[in-house]
């Protein structure tokens, strides 16, 4: 027997097809098996790298008191001293000076933690002490003068007074500054994210890399973004991490973009259409901040104006007919 007969056997032909068929069913069943494992060790692996990247912001987070620093790094700031601690425990100052927005405007002012909390309330007891008794110690004993005792027991009182708002004064200062790099710093982040999105970036991500990037700009804005991809990676409600970031700024146009992306997550729609409407809102309220500025310059120049130029102008222009009149070989000497 040749093998042309042997091909042309109607028994060999299907124990070929057989064969044939058997083997693409082995194939099949085990190559959707060899699928499903590389699946399952491809979200292992992503499953390992989101563990280690929430393991880092947690040890960032919780190291103390941080900040971040040009954008690039975070930095360690001075614990609560342990004096400070028993004085805020022993007094109960936390009854007598905290309520409920004490946290949040603290947080406002980029101290966050209890550490922050006690140093706050030990310096509104300490500082009216303070200024009472240097107060006291000065005019009293250093430069009493001929001021009655009452007197100079008035004025140390009074200073006293001063001295239990200058750290909420302090407080907000620094509550305004920061809100003021933060506003410069927010429609450029707003357009950074927009981009991240639209490149294919998940929103934890764009955080992330929008918090690198704007840090030369504004340190402040990098630091509450930072937080936030935190947040995002640890907590299980999206929603929570945004309204922490609003809720830690303070500012209007954060909340009004974290509430569209809180609604985006939640109802599914698209986070790049909310950033994009969004985005142009912030460009557009930027314009309307500075044509506003713009307006507003002619009224404030007016009193330099007077002041300053009129009487110069004036110099300058009568100057030479006073001297005609009044001058050696004038109107008035001749």
């Amino acid at each position: 027997m040749n093998i042309i007969d042997l091909l042309s056997q109607r028994e060999f032909l299907i124990s070929v097809l057989a064969a044939v068929s058997a083997a693409a069913v082995v194939f099949t069943f085990g190559s959707s098996f060899l699928v499903k494992s590389e699946m399952k060790d491809r979200i292992k692996r992503v499953a390992l790298e989101r563990e280690k990247m929430r393991a880092e912001e947690m040890a960032r987070l919780r190291g103390g008191g941080t900040t971040v620093t040009q954008g690039r790094g975070i930095r360690r700031v001075g614990e609560t001293k342990t004096y400070m601690k028993d004085v805020v425990e022993r007094f109960d100052l936390r009854k007598a000076f905290q309520d409920d927005a004490t946290v949040d405007k603290l947080a406002m002012a980029g101290f966050r933690g209890q550490g922050h909390l006690t140093t706050f309330l030990f310096m509104r007891l300490v500082a009216p002490i303070g200024m009472f008794l240097v107060a006291a110690f000065y005019l009293l004993l250093m430069s009493p003068g001929e001021r009655p005792l009452y007197l100079n027991l008035t004025y140390a009182v009074g200073l006293g007074l001063i001295g239990s708002f200058l750290p909420n004064i302090l407080l907000k200062n620094s509550t305004t500054k920061r809100q003021a790099s933060i506003r410069r710093a927010w429609p450029d982040c707003l357009d950074l994210l927009l981009l991240c999105v639209e490149a294919g970036m998940s929103v934890e991500h764009a955080f992330k890399r929008v918090a690198k990037e704007i840090g030369n700009q504004s340190a402040e804005l990098a630091e509450e973004l930072t937080l936030t991809t935190a947040e995002l990676a640890f907590l299980e409600d999206r929603g929570r991490a945004y309204d922490n970031l609003s809720r830690r700024t303070g500012l209007d146009g954060v909340k009004s973009v974290m509430t569209a992306l809180i609604q985006a997550d939640r109802y599914g729609t698209s986070v790049g259409q909310a950033l994009r409407v969004m985005a142009e809102e912030g460009r557009e309220q930027r314009m309307m901040d500075a044509e506003k500025k713009a307006a507003a310059l002619p009224p404030k120049l007016t009193v330099p104006l007077i002041l300053f130029f009129l009487p110069v102008l004036f110099i300058v222009i009568l100057s030479p007919a006073l001297i005609s009149v009044f001058g050696p070989g004038g109107v008035i000497n001749r």
